[in-house]
């Protein structure tokens, strides 16, 4: 089981999450590393909007060229925020500057609140699905054009004669992660063109899903064998249970799941309770797993993780 971190960009400075890049490309065992797709702090309302939170895809270009072993990506770029023959060409060169370290993570968006704050249009569930499936259809097709001109129409985007170049540094493409866990339209789309799903939960609903996956491979005559199972899990390196307490509360309140389910959908807690609990992910197959801090972005704690964490699963 590899390791990986999503180093949110919510009320940290550049030099901060640099700084830690760096520090854990050069002196650990994560194997990716991770910026987000927003554009402002919080999950959802304006109590907690308003702090600073740097653009995700400028942010990776610079930070790829400011590392040289991990794995880089946006875990995961929303469908909604741009056209994705652009998110495409983004991607690209994102890849050209990493050197082909780069994976690319895009979903359905579910950001509400900035949407409507900026402007962006935010359809339905259903839309956002049959753009997501177009969008990555699209990309693939341009990706795998070998230079020559694509003509393709779809319901939501259109290529005229569109020319595609340079190719992508990794071939055929770079591993496409389709994150979410619906399991109508998400896992069937990931089934169709991923190369690795990417969802939350407690290792009984990552089952369940990698259930949901298997049956929509046989559907659509594919391999499950052939896409990655990922799993991103907040994280909260404490042995403060108050603190976790509270955690887990505000996760319960904000999900509308049971404080006993939210406390196995993230990793909290010692870094034995950690290891404990992430061999459950391992036994299901889980080959990726993410942290999504919910710690300042210092070295320290991960690089302790790293050793005391990571290594037993190496």
């Amino acid at each position: 089981m590899e390791f990986g971190v999503q180093s949110s960009q919510a009320n940290s400075r550049w030099e901060d999450v640099l700084g830690l890049w760096q520090e854990l490309d050069k002196g650990s065992r994560f194997t990716s590393l991770w910026v987000v797709d927003h554009f402002v702090t919080g999950f959802g309302t304006a109590f907690n909007a308003y702090g600073p939170h740097l653009e995700g895809w400028t942010l990776l270009s610079a930070l790829a060229y400011a590392t040289s072993r991990v794995r880089v990506g946006v875990l995961v770029s929303g469908v909604t925020y741009r056209h994705p023959a652009v998110l495409a060409k983004m991607a690209t060169t994102v890849d050209h500057i990493s050197g082909g370290r780069l994976n690319f993570g895009i979903g359905a968006a579910w950001h509400e609140f900035e949407h409507r704050c900026y402007g962006i249009p935010f359809p339905s569930v259903r839309e956002r699905m049959g753009r997501l499936e177009e969008a990555v259809h699209l990309i693939k097709l341009l990706w795998t054009s070998n230079n020559s001109p694509v003509t393709w129409k779809g319901r939501y985007y259109h290529l005229e004669e569109a020319p595609y170049n340079p190719p992508n540094v990794q071939q055929p493409h770079p591993p496409i992660y389709i994150g979410g866990g619906g399991e109508r339209r998400t896992l069937r789309i990931a089934a169709q063109y991923a190369d690795a799903m990417n969802v939350f939960g407690s290792p009984e609903e990552v089952a369940h899903k990698v259930e949901v996956l298997r049956r929509h491979c046989q559907e659509v005559g594919r391999d499950p064998a052939q896409i990655r199972i990922t799993v991103t899990l907040p994280f909260l390196p404490t042995e403060d249970e108050e603190r976790i307490g509270r955690m887990v509360a505000g996760m319960s309140a904000y999900q509308g799941i049971s404080q006993e389910q939210a406390r196995r959908r993230i990793l909290a807690g010692s870094f034995s309770q950690m290891r404990e609990h992430l061999a459950h992910y391992a036994q299901l197959g889980v080959q990726e797993v993410f942290l999504q801090p919910f710690i300042r972005l210092q070295p320290e704690p991960f690089l302790r993780f790293s050793e005391e964490v990571i290594a037993p699963f190496s």
